[in-house]
């Protein structure tokens, strides 16, 4: 470290030291007297001797303080500092932190996390170097660049105050890999990071640069909602299930969860809070038609952080599933028809909606067919064309996915098929997890059912053919196309429900191609357009609580969006940091050692300290203190 100084310029108050000194030099102009005697006068001829500006000055305290005084003065307004050397004439990155835990208080009244790092910020900014550059970055989720390297403190503080608490977990990955775009276009060698340290202890990046990692207080207790879904039962009641958590520093209390219907309570429930602990419940909830339920947590002492406290639910309305199956496929047809709230197309006379829930085929010219699950059976679909090929000749099932929900309770040991799987000679298992698809069920050359989920559904491929195999005659054939159903009905969302986590919103269906209006907590407001297929997706939801969508047709829909995580209602914070290249990054509780460090402030109160010294010396006493002044 080496002493720098903020504002040079002002080193030309140093001048000042000519017009005090020249006070003590300047002759004492006394009224003229007639005496009888000089003898007593010795002290006064003295006087005149020391004021003559050619004779030698005489040493005088009162004047060394006072030029100490305006010396330590004229430091302070130049800002003194000790700088690292790595950071002389350097760009620095400043990583903020504003994941869910960052609004966490410290004690009841207290200040946040964010809080706690932006007034760390405004330090560094308050003694920032006229040739240092620093550029704010603000991750959570995702990480956003809040401004260009600069040094222009007006600017920072502006972007600095801007910055809000998004309740997501945080992501450092995410900011370190934007520091590293930056480092290609304006280099660094340093980043300074400020956080409460709610992330993974490890992360998978391999760093370019040095991490100054600052971890800010840990806050108080905390309790909250990790986890809620609802289940439609077989009467028509929704069974709501609700998780509870609390931090490793949180007090034992009792709380009450309250349950709420389209804003009206319908049930409350007491509970008693310990920490790390993990209660759940459950509640029944009649409904008709589509409904809101927001659950909600009352703590009954502190709780450091409220955006975990609530929780939302969106349960719709009930209606059968809709199923496409052809009539050639009748035993798929007459297991379906055996289900309750299955509706089988197609149907004489009636149009087809234009999205099934389920759609079930053994012909390639079906698969344009809209489905939330589609389910092909009896052949090779293209895409796997050239990964596996159906052969005649008898064959079995090895091994099969017992844990799968599309294989559950069903049995395959007894099955024979007439058709085997024969995969390509230059391909094996493990290029199919790579294309994307699970082998549910695999053969001795090959796998017989496999499934692939994509963005908008699932994709079964059966690559038998069951009336060319015994399964239709085995009681796991009815349980397979039941648990089709179930897979079905989950998809979309009609008999399993969980609660949507903040970041973005789930898609929507609305009407195609038209303008809407969403607005949400915390000033929210955004316009986002429909695609071509009617969905509106990705509408950003940085904050927990209820979205308004606002839109064609006099829609009015509320979308809920609750933070749900495990972590961020922890609050645990880690002390180090291991990368994938294996550096070790140790947290400073306070101002790393890198950072630069202001001098000002000390040298203001020794300032003060000689002001007070040399009041206190020459009022001490008046009689010394002529004597002194005097030189006597």
């Amino acid at each position: 470290m080496f002493p720098s100084f903020l504002s040079l310029s002002s080193a030309w108050l140093f001048a000042l030291l000519v017009p005090l000194t020249a006070l003590y030099f300047l002759k004492l102009k006394r009224p003229r007297q007639v005496i009888p005697s000089l003898v007593l006068w010795r002290q006064v001829m003295n006087d005149q001797r020391v004021n003559s500006p050619f004779q030698r000055f005489k040493r005088n305290l009162l004047l060394l303080l006072q030029i100490l005084l305006l010396t330590l003065l004229v430091l302070a307004a130049m800002q003194p500092l000790l700088r690292h050397r790595s950071s002389v004439a350097g760009r620095l990155p400043v990583l903020i932190d504003t994941s869910a835990s960052m609004a966490a208080l410290d004690k009841p009244g207290g200040i946040s996390r964010l809080d706690a790092v932006k007034r760390r910020v405004g330090e560094m900014l308050d003694a920032l170097p006229a040739d240092q550059q620093i550029s704010l970055i603000a991750f959570g989720k995702t990480a956003r660049r809040l401004t260009e390297f600069t040094n222009n403190a007006r600017e920072l503080r502006t972007a600095l105050d801007a910055i809000d608490v998004e309740d997501v977990p945080g992501d450092l990955e995410e900011a370190l890999r934007l520091a590293q775009g930056l480092a290609r276009s304006a280099p660094f060698d340093r980043v300074l990071l400020l956080s409460d340290g709610n992330f993974p202890a490890r992360t998978n990046f391999e760093l370019p640069f040095k991490i100054d990692y600052e971890r800010v207080a840990p806050a108080g207790g905390n309790f909250g909602v990790t986890a809620c879904s609802a289940r439609r039962g077989l009467s028509g009641q929704w069974e709501v299930f609700v998780q509870l958590g609390g931090s490793a520093g949180a007090e034992a209390t009792t709380g009450s969860v309250e349950l709420r219907q389209d804003g009206a309570v319908v049930a409350t429930e007491p509970v008693t809070l310990v920490a790390e602990s993990a209660p759940g419940l459950a509640f029944k909830v009649a409904a008709q038609g589509a409904t809101t339920i927001e659950v909600r947590l009352i703590p009954g002492g502190f709780d450091s952080l409220a955006s975990d406290n609530s929780a939302w639910l969106t349960l719709p309305a009930p209606r059968p599933l809709d199923v496409f199956v052809p009539p050639r496929m009748a035993a798929f047809r007459h297991a379906l028809e055996a289900l309750d709230g299955v509706r089988l197309w197609p149907q004489d006379g009636m149009a087809s909606p234009s999205v099934f829930d389920l759609a079930l085929t053994d012909q390639a010219g079906d698969l344009p067919l809209a489905g939330r699950v589609v389910c092909t059976v009896g052949f090779v679909p293209e895409e796997l064309a050239k990964m596996v090929a159906m052969q005649s000749g008898n064959s079995a099932v090895v091994d099969w996915r017992r844990d799968s929900p599309l294989l559950r309770h069903v049995v395959l040991d007894d099955v024979i098929f007439m058709d085997e799987p024969r995969m390509a000679s230059a391909v094996s298992e493990p290029d199919f997890a790579s294309a994307g698809f699970a082998v549910l069920a695999q053969g001795a050359h090959g796998p017989l059912l496999l499934e692939k989920r994509e963005r908008d559904g699932v994709r079964i491929h059966a690559l038998f053919a069951p009336e060319r195999s015994t399964l239709p005659y085995r009681v796991g054939f009815p349980i397979f196309v039941s648990n089709l159903v179930q897979t079905a009905q989950g998809e979309s969302k009609l008999a399993e429900v969980s609660a949507a986590q903040t970041g973005v919103l789930p898609s929507i269906a609305v009407a195609a191609g038209s303008q809407f209006e969403i607005s949400g907590p915390s000033n929210f407001h955004r316009e986002e357009r429909s695609d071509g297929a009617g969905e509106l997706s990705g509408v950003p939801a940085p904050r927990a609580g209820e979205y308004l969508i606002r839109g064609p047709g006099a829609l009015d829909l509320k979308v809920g969006a609750s933070l749900l995580s495990v972590a961020e209602t922890d609050l645990a914070g880690v002390d180090a940091l291991e990368f994938s290249d294996q550096i070790k990054v140790q947290a400073a509780s306070g101002p790393s050692a890198m950072s630069d460090r202001s001098l000002w402030w000390p040298v203001a109160c020794a300032a003060f300290a000689t002001l007070l010294v040399e009041w206190w010396y020459f009022q001490r006493c008046p009689t010394v203190a002529e004597r002194r002044v005097t030189g006597g």
